[in-house]
């Protein structure tokens, strides 16, 4: 992809992205996402009625009356985009790849939090750590991340979650809201994302193609393993395969969504067929 096609791929994606966030997400997100605790604000004198054990007792002394602490809600958020790179986000069989949809969900949730005043980092990770963009506000940043979503390739074709979670827990210092995106292909991180749901607010979002859980009747076809390389042919007009093929994948979604049970962590699915604005919209509502 060239300068001027990339660019011109950018300015798509905000002039999108941008409106949805101001128009449709804003209020949800801001609802939904709220500053994590108090900060001090500022001094002043004892009232009748003021919770004593707000008492500033080193200003008391000083100045020889009560004075009390004053504080306020920290409204300003990290936003942390953890962002799968890996391989299997290369497929899609009906609207688009599941990297052009990890791409606008990315700009939505940061146009929103930018729009909120918040900082916005993306790590990207496939089995190992990719890419850190450390967090950052404004709009240049927006347009910045989302020019890296669109060019950015990883070294690593395969998947490896309890990486990018570890990476998360030992770089980002500050409480921050966390949104892991990814098609979760993957086998158990529950471990790692448990420890990370004790540091961080983390939010799922689950991209999926319908073709990765039902095989269609096509005759003989070719499958092919994006992350192993590894190639087998297999006839998908034999009922018993199709319906093993629907087992297993109905097997692997569920240990998925056990996991974030588990783990206690808010989550949504979303399919490559479908738009993403009603699916993001119930997640931001159920918070």
């Amino acid at each position: 992809m060239d300068t001027s096609e990339l660019l011109k791929k950018v300015r798509r994606i905000e002039i999108k992205t941008k409106g949805l966030s101001k128009h449709v997400f804003a209020g949800e997100y801001h609802s939904a996402f709220k500053g994590r605790g108090m900060t001090f604000n500022e001094v002043r004198e004892y009232d009748f009625g003021d919770d004593i054990r707000n008492i500033d007792w080193n200003v008391t002394a000083r100045m020889g009356k009560p004075y009390i602490k004053i504080f306020e809600e920290e409204r300003e958020l990290t936003v942390i985009l953890l962002v799968d790179v890996s391989n299997s986000q290369n497929f899609g069989t009906r609207n688009r790849f599941k990297d052009s949809l990890i791409t606008e969900l990315s700009a939505v949730l940061s146009f929103s939090a930018i729009q909120n005043n918040d900082k916005v980092g993306v790590i990207f990770f496939s089995d190992k750590i990719e890419k850190f963009i450390p967090p950052k506000k404004g709009k240049k940043h927006i347009l910045y991340i989302i020019r890296e979503l669109l060019s950015f390739k990883a070294e690593s074709k395969k998947t490896d979650l309890s990486v990018a979670l570890k990476y998360l827990v030992n770089v980002i210092k500050k409480r921050s809201t966390v949104f892991l995106i990814s098609d979760f292909n993957d086998g158990d991180f529950s471990k790692a994302l448990q420890t990370a749901t004790h540091k961080h607010d983390v939010v799922a979002i689950k991209i999926f193609d319908e073709r990765e859980s039902t095989m269609p009747d096509i005759g003989l076809i070719k499958f092919s393993d994006a992350e192993t390389g590894e190639e087998i042919w297999v006839n998908t007009s034999n009922e018993l395969i199709r319906a093993k093929y629907e087992k297993l994948n109905l097997i692997k979604s569920e240990k998925v969504k056990e996991i974030f049970k588990k783990t206690g962590v808010d989550n949504t699915e979303i399919n490559t067929k479908e738009d993403y604005i009603k699916p993001l919209l119930r997640l931001f509502k159920n918070r």
